[in-house]
């Protein structure tokens, strides 16, 4: 069988990403430790590529298929691998996605692009009827009875660079909030990534409110946000303007005709120490009749960026919905608890996050290097899948 492997896909990790020595040591906190760092915390990001959910699963690979075909030193039980991700430094992890986002920009992985996009937002996953940890939410009925717990956190992204590649997670504990966390994972990926890594930062109406915006201009990152009902006194002045003007443009998206309106004198509210706000409203008129429109604020002039990027600026936002969120959940096990620990549930997340990183840059920029057609991330599991070796078996 031809095609990727996986000791094709741990070479370029170990090489080509400069991973070797993050593998060796990831930040592990075990002490006099039988089983390497390196072959646990690769089996977590093979284990994600692989879509294998569970410690269970991880433990059956390492002991069923070929190691030496794996990158795997030796096999490992389930509790070895949560009594390691309990000890593990999270914030190892975090430098090491930062890094590899920076390898890759120097690489020229985003030279298709004008800006390289954050995009950042919150959402809840690992549900569980188990004993809470630290970090479970519960989860209630009208009444009042409780019907679970669920672990909340905001994740960030690289978006607009026809790549996205979420790399940092911020979980919050009940009476922290979505917001703070949101401030916390921005100035952290900022300073992690350097202030001149990314041109924009791209939130919801959640995030549209003074300190988050403050906080954008503190890290120095131009900031676009969702503009809703959350800023009632903006809202009406945008409506009283824009609902009775025609469009500043109109153009196709794909096959939808878009209609645009932009203006760059907005007041600002009052605890909002901008001199002025910009806001666009797009219409988006879609084949099927659906009309979807949207009011987005920016500090971003006119003079540095222009109608038309507004609007793909803005859209970009929902790559973290779409190829964070969703892929993460309904195909690399984000909602899968491995071992129901604070600790571990943010480093399985962040070495998710990493093989997602990993996959993502071998698939679609590695592997369509010259004029082949480029591979679904379906096509290349079942590859990697149809190209394990059993255990045990003689290939001579």
């Amino acid at each position: 069988m031809k095609g990727p492997t996986v000791l094709s896909i741990f070479h370029y990790a170990t090489f080509t990403l400069a991973l070797k020595s993050f593998l060796n040591q990831p930040g592990d906190g075990r002490m006099q430790p039988e089983i390497p760092a390196s072959c646990l915390s690769w089996s977590l990001i093979l284990g994600a590529i692989l879509r294998l959910n569970s410690a269970n699963r991880l433990e059956w690979l390492a002991h069923s298929a070929d190691r030496g075909q794996l990158g795997l030193a030796t096999g490992f039980g389930d509790d070895a691998l949560a009594y390691f991700t309990e000890r593990v430094d999270a914030e190892v992890i975090r430098h090491r996605l930062a890094a590899t986002l920076k390898l890759a920009k120097s690489n020229k992985v985003f030279d298709e692009t004008a800006f390289i996009g954050l995009a950042i937002d919150g959402t809840g996953a690992g549900r569980t009827l188990k004993t809470s940890c630290p970090l479970c939410h519960p989860i209630k009925d009208t009444e009042g009875k409780l019907i679970c717990h669920l672990h909340h956190f905001v994740m960030v992204s690289v978006v607009g660079s026809g790549i996205t590649l979420p790399f940092d997670i911020e979980p919050y504990k009940p009476g922290d909030s979505e917001y703070a966390a949101g401030k916390r994972v921005l100035k952290r990926a900022v300073s992690h990534l350097g202030p001149r890594f990314a041109g924009y930062v791209v939130a919801d109406g959640k995030f549209a409110t003074a300190p988050f915006l403050h906080t954008a201009d503190e890290v120095k990152v131009p900031i676009l946000a969702r503009l809703k009902d959350n800023l009632p006194e903006l809202s009406a002045a945008v409506e009283a303007r824009l609902s009775q003007s025609t469009p500043s443009m109109t153009f196709q998206h794909g096959p939808d005709r878009i209609e645009v309106w932009d203006g760059d004198d907005f007041d600002p509210w009052e605890t909002l120490n901008w001199s002025t706000v910009r806001v666009m409203r797009y219409r988006q008129h879609k084949m099927n009749g659906t009309i979807i429109q949207a009011d987005w604020l920016t500090n971003f002039s006119m003079a540095k960026l222009g109608t038309r990027s507004f609007f793909k600026l803005a859209k970009s936002r929902w790559e973290i919905e779409n190829q964070g969120f969703n892929d993460g959940k309904n195909l690399y096990g984000m909602e899968h608890i491995q071992h129901h620990h604070p600790n571990s549930l943010l480093v399985n997340w962040l070495f998710l996050l990493l093989a997602l990183m990993i996959e993502r840059l071998y698939r679609i920029r590695y592997l369509h290097r010259g004029s082949h057609p480029r591979i679904t991330a379906m096509q290349l599991k079942d590859t990697l899948w149809l190209n394990l070796t059993p255990a045990g078996s003689n290939t001579s």
